[in-house]
């Protein structure tokens, strides 16, 4: 084992993950994290919440100090991008030209924002937000005096900046496709919470919207929507989802498709890749043949764990439940389950939804496949349990806060 080179392509969260667990578990051979950002490892939560609102600093977002990974014997290469896998030479190509022999390598590329193709797209002005980087543009804007923000997209990283952005007393608007923000997540009634929150705090949407044009000369002045209404804008953001990174995956002939196509273990087609985090269309194995992909930091921290510990030959599949958070002024919540199995689920509501404190639970048949604690606190373990446990559950015992969870 101390004679193998393993290497990583994606200096994100998972791939730093993989990387710290390949040295818990007692590898001692040559590790090289590969990142093409400048920055080390850091967690992406906080761009969109208190990182970019100025509550939180630094310290919240850095995994470790640069040190940290010489000191562990981890290379840790920064500003460099992966130009093409050499799989019969066990090589990594990088955009110089030099090559990295590897053993196993591990991908972990992430995601990059989508970019629509608009009129306008590409003037000073408009932003979307994936790294520090962006996040730290965002925030010098933000903490400029007051702004017009139009948001173009009601997903979860819209829904966050208008938040952030309408507490630091910005004039905000959220332009989205469907009647309700985060439909698609959450369903309709579920998503009505969350747009009633917002109209709350002053945050205007346009429903079931389409962008016409962004407008201006030197810089962005506004946002035509198809039904010829201008809205005033100093400041766009592009919130409209993101695109995993699998080019590289695919040009060395790896099956993708939404994702790299992983098995239980996160390997690839090619037994000696595998790949972690946003990219990673992973088998999981209380699905039965449906496949998860889930672009979360969870999964970035878990999943490229994972993927050390099958690069070492560990043979256990990467069985964990998807799990996200999101904060939006004064609502805090935790989101654990199998979102491909939802979407024929019926929801059940224990507590109070108008006064926001409630779990929801996404039943299937009689089985519980996702849950959501809204301003509820520590139950998440419990809503884990109750999807892993696949047991028939009654609506009304589910329902009854009286029944404490453990008892179900």
């Amino acid at each position: 084992m101390s004679a193998e080179r393993m290497v990583i392509v994606g200096a994100g969260l998972a791939g730093a993950s993989a990387a710290e667990e390949l040295r818990e578990r007692g590898f001692e051979g040559a590790i090289r994290l590969f990142g093409s950002e400048h920055s080390v490892p850091y967690l992406r939560p906080p761009l969109s919440k208190g990182y970019l609102a100025g509550t939180e600093g630094w310290d919240a977002v850095e995994l470790h100090p640069r040190e940290w990974y010489a000191e562990h014997g981890i290379e840790l290469i920064t500003g460099t991008n992966a130009a093409a896998i050499d799989r019969s030479a066990h090589e990594l190509v990088l955009d110089d030209g030099a090559r990295e022999r590897y053993d196993r390598l591990l991908l972990a590329t992430g995601s990059e924002p989508v970019r629509p193709e608009l009129p306008g797209v590409g003037l000073p002005g408009v932003h979307v937000l994936r790294t520090i980087e962006q996040s730290d543009e965002l925030k010098a804007l933000l903490h400029g005096g007051e702004k017009s923000i139009v948001v173009i997209g009601g997903g979860w990283i819209g829904m966050e900046l208008a938040a952030t952005a309408r507490t630091l007393g910005h004039a905000v608007t959220v332009v989205e496709r469907g009647r309700v923000p985060l439909a698609s997540a959450l369903g309709e009634r579920l998503g009505g919470v969350f747009l009633a929150l917002h109209e709350e705090h002053g945050v205007a949407f346009r429903h079931e919207a389409t962008v016409e044009a962004i407008e201006g000369d030197a810089a962005v002045t506004g946002v035509r929507l198809a039904s010829g209404e201008v809205l005033r804008a100093e400041l766009v953001v592009l919130a409209v989802g993101a695109r995993p990174r699998i080019e590289l995956a695919a040009a060395a002939g790896l099956e993708t498709a939404d994702g790299v196509l992983v098995d239980e273990r996160l390997v690839t087609s090619d037994p000696d890749i595998l790949a972690a985090g946003d990219i990673a269309s992973h088998l999981h194995p209380d699905l039965h043949g449906i496949r998860v992909r889930s672009e979360h930091w969870a999964n970035a921290m878990n999943g490229g764990r994972a993927a050390a510990r099958a690069m070492l030959g560990d043979e256990r599949p990467y069985d964990d439940i998807p799990y996200f958070y999101t904060d939006q002024f004064e609502l805090g919540m935790e989101y654990s389950g199998f979102a491909p199995l939802t979407g024929t689920a019926r929801v059940v509501i224990r507590g109070d939804l108008a006064a926001r404190e409630f779990i929801a639970f996404w039943v299937l048949g009689a089985r519980v496949v996702a849950g959501m604690n809204v301003n509820v606190w520590d139950v998440n373990d419990e809503v884990q349990r109750l999807i892993r446990s696949r047991a028939e559950l009654d609506d009304a015992r589910l329902a009854d806060p009286a029944i404490p969870l453990a008892e179900l």
